[in-house]
């Protein structure tokens, strides 16, 4: 024989891995069976436990014209859809929506599903298999003689075109089912291969191939015949025609208009002025009408107003002057400077314990910590409310992530028990529940994770300033011990930047050496290192601010109770429900309007369906100021 079939099928526990055809000269099978099996073991599926390569006479070889091949860019998936009816029409294919629905069924299929494309009766004479369509290549890998560099593309167009040759098929399309991977194809003799870019939302794990057949039903088995035996080469298959740049961007494209149609696209709305408890607003968008370009903000986590306050600008600005605009490096390298280390022995005193740390950030201290601490064979119990860069660390850290329920200790309780063969666990929290603003049961939270010999950490970013007579935390508020890691910001109550850690001096030296995001990020500047330890200084001196931010509050909830909006809070975070996200987003947009800078929380920051309005306070804000804004408040959202 001068030419074989050559096939590969390859698999884990049932589970299809790979597959692959060429046909090849006699002399390029050993070559071939290397390449097909290199291929099935190194695929990103995995490795498999299971390969079969078939090597078989192919019989007649049928050369075929390669389909023409056209791309057709959509932004949306209703776009492609409309795109798809549009091409098809010509065939007399019209029900392309009652089609595509069809995927659902296509899913666990190996082959294709076989449609009367009129009635879209299913054909193919065994549903959970479907027809496959095989013994094909292209001419210009059978001139080679090799199988190296999987083609998606070309092998995509040589089953179309084979396809579109079998006796009574009328047209193709082809969905694939990676979730993330939402171009397709639809196919006619008459109008050729035409890639849609989007021709299903992203996400929808549903897809396939549907033959649509026209004639006769004692055809179908010759059709049938056609697909699955007929050996095929064919010639001339074109190049992609659309540039990369296009194919890349489809993708993004087509997420941004999902997120806007459902109300969540957001947008950076900048303020002309500090963000002090007022500021002027700025935007470049025409819809955004404001008036008097005057807001209070209720929108900041300058909860104390210290990012303002002239001794906090004057320490930081005599900071920059002496220590300069940058740290020039790691803190490890040359980034360490007098301003970091003095504000590090005052934030362990602060907080009482033996040493701190400081990061760039908030986020980076919490997914240095988590990651440094805990790896692969370790647990972490991780509340379901907590935030993103605790989520983050804990996904980042290769641990066995346990998620237990919103505030209930029990059930933390419960799973803590279930992870003893564990090595390490680590049980995390936020301090102050940024989007709810309800407080950790401290007391209770320490003695499950000592009970359980677990790491207790706790994350203070809201609560640093805010919670506690004088603004120390949780520990203060509850009057008990501190856990094993208090993470805390620099940049919410006490007004500057950065992220820290309190803990023993062991935890700390640890941290120093094994936090990622502390080894290999440039230290935060000398100047901002010292505005953070005035702020700190002036709430010290100034414990009457966090009094003042408390009564703030107060004043607040029952004003908007008043007004038949019941809101609770054990800080200075207000969430006031809404539900809907374009109704919360619309309400914002009023509230600026009127002088209100209160911002709209939507999903995925919080659950689908429980949008709200945030409002944060500030011990700055006047009384007069949160009766207006609480009925500003309540007159939106009566609408």
């Amino acid at each position: 024989m001068d030419h074989y079939s050559v096939k590969m099928r390859a698999a884990r526990v049932g589970e299809h891995i790979s597959g692959a055809e060429k046909i090849v000269p006699a002399a390029s099978v050993p070559k071939t069976v290397a390449q097909l099996a290199e291929r099935a073991l190194s695929h990103e599926k995995g490795t498999p436990d299971f390969i079969n390569i078939k090597i078989e006479d192919p019989g007649e070889i049928l050369r075929l014209e390669s389909l023409s091949v056209t791309t057709n860019v959509t932004a949306t998936a209703s776009e492609g859809r409309a795109r798809a009816a549009e091409l098809l029409k010509a065939a007399g294919i019209i029900r392309i929506d009652e089609i595509m629905a069809r995927f659902a069924e296509c899913h666990a299929m190996r082959g294709a599903m076989l449609l009367d494309a009129d009635t879209l009766e299913r054909l193919e004479p065994d549903s959970v298999r479907g027809v496959r369509a095989t013994y094909m290549d292209d001419a210009d890998s059978l001139q080679k003689g090799t199988a190296s560099g999987k083609n998606h593309y070309a092998e995509a167009i040589v089953l179309a075109t084979k396809v579109q040759n079998a006796p009574g098929i009328v047209g193709e399309i082809c969905v694939s089912d990676d979730p993330n991977y939402v171009t397709g194809y639809v196919a006619t003799r008459g109008i050729g291969y035409q890639r849609i870019t989007v021709l299903k939302e992203k996400g929808d794990p549903n897809g396939g191939r549907i033959f649509l057949y026209r004639g006769p039903r004692a055809d179908v088995a010759k059709t049938i015949a056609f697909l699955e035996h007929q050996s095929v080469i064919v010639d001339h298959v074109p190049v992609l025609d659309t540039p990369l740049p296009s194919r890349r961007f489809a993708g993004l494209e087509s997420d941004l208009a999902a997120i806007s149609s459902a109300g969540l696209s957001r947008h950076c709305h900048a303020l002309s002025s500090p963000t002090g408890p007022h500021a002027s607003f700025q935007s470049k968008d025409p819809a955004i009408k404001q008036p008097n370009n005057f807001l209070l903000v209720l929108s900041s986590n300058d909860y104390l107003d210290l990012a303002g306050d002239a001794r906090v600008i004057e320490a930081g600005a005599e900071g920059m002057r002496r220590w300069g605009a940058g740290s020039g490096g790691s803190r490890l390298t040359t980034g360490t400077q007098p301003p970091h280390t003095e504000l590090e022995d005052h934030l362990a005193r602060f907080k009482g314990t033996e040493a701190a740390i400081i990061f760039g950030t908030g986020y980076m201290a919490n997914v240095g910590t988590i990651t440094a601490l805990v790896k692969k064979g370790d647990a972490i119990l991780s509340d379901e409310l907590n935030h993103a860069s605790i989520i983050d660390g804990c996904r980042l850290s290769g641990a066995d992530v346990i998620v237990y329920r919103h505030a209930d200790l029990e059930d933390l309780s419960r799973k803590l028990a279930s992870c003893r063969e564990h090595r390490r666990r680590l049980v995390v929290s936020d301090a102050v529940f940024s989007m709810d603003g309800d407080l950790l049961d401290l007391p209770r939270f320490l003695e499950i994770c000592r009970r359980h010999d677990a790491f207790s950490m706790i994350d203070e970013a809201h609560a640093t300033g805010v919670v506690g007579k004088t603004g120390r935390g949780l520990a203060e508020h509850f009057g008990c011990e501190h856990p094993d890691i208090t993470l805390g910001t620099l940049s919410k109550a006490l007004g500057a930047e950065g992220g820290f850690v309190c803990g023993s001096q062991t935890l700390i030296d640890y941290l120093r050496n094994k936090a990622r995001s502390f080894i290999f990020s440039t230290a935060p500047s000398g100047g901002v290192m010292a505005a953070a330890d005035a702020a700190l200084t002036v709430l010290e001196q100034e414990p009457e601010r966090v009094a003042r931010l408390r009564r703030n509050t107060e004043l607040f909830v029952a004003e908007l109770a008043k007004r038949g909006i019941a809101v609770r809070t054990d800080s200075a975070i207000v969430p006031v429900p809404v539900g809907d996200e374009r109704r919360a987003l619309e309400a914002s947009a009023r509230l600026r309007e009127k002088g209100f800078l209160i911002p709209a929380i939507r999903y995925p920051t919080v659950a689908r369906g429980s949008a709200r309005l945030r409002c944060a306070l500030m011990s700055a804000h006047t009384e007069s100021e949160l009766i207006a804004a609480a009925k500003a408040v309540a007159e939106v959202l009566s609408f």
